[in-house]
């Protein structure tokens, strides 16, 4: 289906402003922000958007999309369960290799910024970590069906342990300016991953 140009505009504003808000906040970006990163006029950027919340709303579901589709593709291109999970320890301890990684795990950036102060941006974080809980929940339910990881093993614990981890280890890297601590954490979360093994 043919796109608008109207469509093709929005898209473009989302795309060279998703690295902007991720990497300066939604207080932090400015409309000459988006004035630079798009090469468009105000009026044009408005006339597309009702407002930077709009705009802003829009590029964090573009930034978790992009990262729930590369993690999608690796998972699905094995069949076992701790190969799947090691996807995540495997992707984060390698983010530099990845635009839209670069500039911080956008449920974080958003999460710790948008706690009270934006409503709905706190509620779009909220669903994604849902999300990304409820997905590694069922990969090791699945697990524990295919009988590839132990029986006895906690998945909504190792969920809540494996989020945490990732995001605490990214929140170093951001506010040290290196992986080291993010490397020594997600090698950490492999054995812890591994040791799931039946």
């Amino acid at each position: 289906m043919k796109t608008t140009k109207s469509e093709n505009t929005k898209r473009l504003i989302i795309e060279k402003t998703a690295s902007v808000f991720n990497t300066k906040g939604y207080a932090g970006t400015s409309i000459n922000d988006l004035m630079d990163a798009t090469g468009l006029s105000k009026g044009c950027i408005y006339g597309n958007f009702q407002n930077k919340d709009e705009i802003a709303l829009s590029v964090f579901d573009h930034n978790f999309d992009m990262v729930t589709q590369h993690m999608k593709e690796r998972i699905l291109a094995t069949e076992n369960s701790i190969e799947r999970l090691l996807v995540y320890p495997q992707t984060y301890k390698n983010y530099f290799r990845y635009p839209y990684l670069q500039a911080g795990c956008p449920i974080l950036n958003t999460a710790t910024e948008a706690d009270d102060t934006h409503p709905k941006l706190k509620e779009r974080a909220q669903k994604a970590l849902g999300f990304w809980k409820a997905s590694i929940v069922n990969q090791i339910k699945r697990g524990i069906e295919r009988k590839e990881i132990k029986e006895d093993a906690d998945a909504t614990e190792i969920s809540v342990i494996m989020i945490s981890m990732i995001e605490g280890a990214f929140m170093q890297a951001k506010v040290n300016n290196h992986i080291t601590e993010l490397k020594i954490a997600m090698s950490f979360l492999e054995k812890l991953i591994k040791n799931l093994k039946v």
